[in-house]
């Protein structure tokens, strides 16, 4: 035992000393080669150039002899990147201007109002047209269209909807050159890239970029036309996760190719929520653009009717004002009929409660006025089924076209 412990502690002694005389040789032979190192280069002995063999990029300084500067350039081309260089051009500014009155001088002057997003769509007779929200150039007075390369132009409405919430507007062909191509919305998938392109917060962050994907391409969001609080009007959407702030509404949703699949229209902005965008389908959108090139307004058959959600009538009024079966909960109650109207026309009185259009059932306001406006035209005849007294009923009208106020 005592043996192993002498040997034990001499053999770390010499080992202790052998690793210092190497550590020093090994000093002393760098120290020499440092020194020589001049020497040997400039006798050909030693050769440091390297050879770039074209696998990474390498940048030279320019600092010291025969040395030369090199610009390391990266493609970063991408469909996405492409797919914007595509569309971009044809992304323009919308400036809402309204008259503003000054309480103190009684004076009236002209002030921004709001700006939004628009696109250029098509470009004949003269016009560039352009699509935006109908939202963005409400109550204005002028509209002005900001260019890509800063300039702005007094541009014409030509029509807008409020149920669409779609408005096109025209500029002279001058000042566009680039006509965004318009794709389809019907074959969308979920998880395909989009590509949003507008105005966020205004035109200091003009045609700024943002990228997602396709949430869902089949999105119903409600719309409350008169204010009671109600949805009235159901519109579908494409949902996408591309950020979408205010001021980029009215401005392109794109795919991959470099094609308009949407106009952005809205976002759910509650707090804890985020990726929620809303873009009105181009397929949806591209008829009712053409009609408010060719009619300044989207026409629309009309029945003459204030419509009521019959689930929203209490219990004791559908036995005794409605008189209808217990068993019957969707409908549509007539609150009101217009004396001139089609309904009035074709024999439907107040308190009527309309079941089904043709042979689509109908359970509230909102699918009414989806298949009035989305299945029949101004002039085609709707077939009516609807409780009177009790007694289910049917009858035949003419529908006329619809009058709202813009």
């Amino acid at each position: 035992m005592d043996f192993y412990d002498d040997f034990g502690k001499r053999s770390k002694q010499k080992t202790k000393s052998s690793f210092l005389t190497h550590l020093m040789s090994g000093i002393i032979g760098g120290l020499i080669v440092i020194l020589l190192l001049p020497t040997l280069i400039n006798a050909g002995i030693v050769d440091i150039s390297a050879e770039n063999n074209g696998n990474s990029p390498t940048v030279e300084n320019g600092q010291g002899n025969g040395s030369e500067n090199k610009e390391v350039n990266v493609d970063v081309t991408t469909g996405i990147v492409e797919a914007v260089e595509k569309v971009k051009p044809a992304v323009v500014g919308v400036v809402n201007i309204q008259e503003q009155s000054n309480f103190w001088t009684r004076q009236t002057t002209d002030v921004e109002a709001g700006v939004g997003t628009g696109v250029v769509f098509e470009i004949k007779n003269g016009k560039a047209y352009i699509v935006t929200n109908n939202h963005v150039i409400k109550g204005a007075k002028d509209i002005e269209v900001a260019l890509s390369n800063g300039e702005r132009v007094s541009a014409e409405l030509l029509g807008g909807d409020e149920l669409t919430d779609l408005a096109v507007i025209a500029i002279d062909e001058k000042y566009a050159d680039t006509v965004a191509p318009l794709g389809n919305s019907n074959n969308l998938k979920h998880g395909e890239p989009a590509i949003a392109i507008g105005n966020p917060l205004g035109l200091e962050f003009s045609q700024s970029v943002t990228v997602g994907v396709i949430s869902s391409n089949n999105r119903t969001i409600g719309k409350d036309l008169n204010g009671d609080g109600l949805s009235d009007w159901d519109t579908e959407v494409i949902q996408t996760d591309a950020a979408i702030n205010p001021g980029n509404s009215g401005g392109p949703l794109i795919n991959i190719a470099g094609e308009v699949i949407g106009i952005n229209s809205a976002k759910i902005s509650e707090s804890g929520v985020e990726g929620l965008g809303f873009a009105i389908p181009i397929s949806d959108a591209k008829p009712y653009m053409d009609e408010l090139i060719e009619y300044g307004k989207i026409r629309r058959p009309y029945m003459g009717i204030t419509p009521y959600d019959l689930h929203n009538v209490s219990q004791q009024d559908r036995q005794n004002v409605l008189k209808i079966p217990e068993s019957i909960n969707d409908g549509v109650v007539l609150a009101d009929i217009y004396e001139f109207g089609p309904s009035t026309k074709a024999g439907l009185k107040k308190y009527d409660v309309i079941v089904k259009l043709d042979d689509q059932v109908v359970k509230n306001s909102a699918d009414l006025r989806k298949y009035l406006y989305k299945e029949k035209k101004v002039g085609e005849e709707l077939e009516v089924t609807y409780y009177r007294e009790g007694k289910l009923e049917k009858l035949t009208m003419t529908l006329t076209e619809f009058k709202i106020e813009q």
